[in-house]
């Protein structure tokens, strides 16, 4: 048999049933045939995958491209609002032309309102202020009320002469 085993051509194999050879080629041929089943699954999933990967590959482009828009979309939304605040600063400070204008400042427009409102107490505090050291000096309008002449070191002449006055009379 080692003959023959020597004198087989390439590429052919004399298997007879029953040989042990034969039952081995059926074990390689139903190994491989696993095998070729098991690559065909993998070749499937890796088909998915890589779907997949494009699906996700996609959908990230367009996320950013949803990312720059928002990004481009917000840059213009705090344009406007500065804008908005710098007006609205010029219009409080003019509107409230009893506080100083270098009181009326902020970022928002809560921290320019509670400028306004800080500035308003100061401006009331000091006019409050004002109008109380006015009052306390405050000199009545008009003559003095007239009170009864001293007639103290005065000559009896000219007592007579500040009765008759005081009557009516003409001195």
């Amino acid at each position: 048999m080692a003959e023959e085993a020597n004198n087989v051509e390439p590429g052919t194999l004399n298997v007879e049933p029953g040989n042990k050879a034969h039952e081995e080629l059926d074990a390689v041929k139903a190994q491989l045939e696993e095998e070729q089943k098991a690559k065909t699954t993998l070749e499937e999933a890796m088909a998915g995958k890589d779907a997949r990967l494009a699906e996700l590959e996609t959908a990230l482009s367009e996320a950013k491209q949803g990312s720059e828009a928002s990004a481009t979309e917000l840059a213009s939304v705090k344009e406007a609002r500065d804008q908005a605040v710098t007006k609205y600063l010029g219009m409080a400070k003019a509107s409230n032309p009893q506080v100083p204008g270098d009181m009326i400042s902020g970022e928002t427009i809560e921290e320019i309102d509670a400028s306004v409102d800080k500035g308003k107490g100061l401006v009331s505090a000091v006019k409050q202020s004002l109008e109380s050291e006015t009052a306390a000096a405050k000199v009545p309008a008009g003559a003095p009320t007239r009170g009864a002449i001293s007639l103290e070191g005065m000559s009896p002449k000219d007592k007579i002469a500040a009765g008759i006055q005081q009557k009516g009379g003409t001195s």
